[in-house]
């Protein structure tokens, strides 16, 4: 708890891995953490003393502070349009922890009152990468609608603490950017996962370091619902850019290499067409001419059809 003040009363709604992993940061720093969720986590709640119920209404009662939107981002319009406005004091603020930012932000705009605080957060890490702590990892945040100077202020500001306290690198960054960073970032990633999945990817007797990185990246990105990244999708404007310019990106590689590989053949077949094709007489010619053997491809190779390649360029 902060000096004399009374703990902030935070309501989650969505209590998944997600939810439970945020509520013990906020419960470490002395706040008072209540919570709803489809699912019943009476006993789980229970047992870390906090308030849990399934009735949106009974969680409005307790007059919550800080409203901390935890739900998936396809499920999130449904789950704010929900909440019985009415019920709650004036200067409630609402926060969401979501993947995306220029979404929620619109989306509680268009929707709350307008004497409700809105701060868009976006937690850069989660269950398993904090699970040894917080410190260092990036915590981006915009304060998009507060009363200046008013008890809403402060409580923003004491909200945000929270992740200050626990360690984290606190990024300002405006909802655009954000949005902007994160398709170039964490989008990409999940989608490179997405795409090794589907190769079956297996562990081997050589495994590199490198082999051994990509291995992990799948199992982690697949450890993530299909929906997750459905909604990275669907609701940052900047991930079709980078579906469009991964997929620019494999075919330059493509072409490179069979670029080369057309180039090389087009050389053996020049080289080859005036000479003898018995083996005797193939020999004699690598012989006086001191090239290796290795350095030809075989004859059936040469003679592929080259128009293929053409149209892989």
């Amino acid at each position: 708890m902060e000096g004399e003040e009374p703990p902030l009363k935070i309501a989650i709604i969505g209590f998944g891995n997600f939810g439970k992993f945020i509520a013990k940061g906020l419960q470490r720093q002395g706040h008072v953490v209540l919570a709803t969720s489809r699912s019943d986590y009476t006993t789980y709640c229970r047992e870390h003393r906090i308030q849990f119920s399934r009735s949106m209404d009974a969680i409005c009662e307790e007059k919550p502070d800080v409203w901390l939107i935890c739900s998936s981002i396809l499920s999130t319009e449904n789950v704010v349009r929900s909440i019985p406005f009415h019920k709650l004091k004036p200067n409630t603020i609402f926060a969401d922890v979501l993947s995306v930012k220029q979404f929620p932000r619109n989306l509680f705009l268009d929707v709350l009152p307008p004497e409700f605080g809105i701060v868009c957060t976006h937690p850069m890490f989660g269950p398993e990468s904090g699970k040894d702590g917080w410190a260092g990892l990036p915590f981006v945040f915009e304060p998009v609608r507060i009363a200046h100077g008013s008890l809403q202020a402060r409580n923003c500001q004491r909200f945000l603490s929270i992740f200050e306290h626990e360690g984290c690198r606190m990024v300002q960054m405006s909802c655009e950017e954000h949005d902007r960073h994160a398709a170039g970032s964490q989008f990409i990633t999940h989608t490179i996962g997405r795409i090794l999945s589907q190769l079956k990817l297996e562990s081997t007797p050589i495994n590199t370091k490198g082999y051994e990185t990509l291995l992990k990246l799948t199992e982690n990105t697949v450890s993530d619902s299909f929906d997750l990244y459905y909604g990275l999708f669907v609701y940052n404007v900047n991930a079709k850019e980078q579906i469009e310019n991964l997929e620019r990106a494999f075919d330059s590689v493509k072409q490179k290499l069979f670029g080369r590989l057309h180039e090389l053949l087009i050389k053996q077949m020049v080289e080859r067409v005036p000479l003898a094709v018995d083996g005797s007489s193939e020999r004699r010619r690598m012989e006086d001419s001191k090239v290796s053997a290795p350095y030809f491809l075989p004859r059936a190779e040469a003679m592929m059809d080259l128009s293929s390649l053409r149209r892989a360029r």
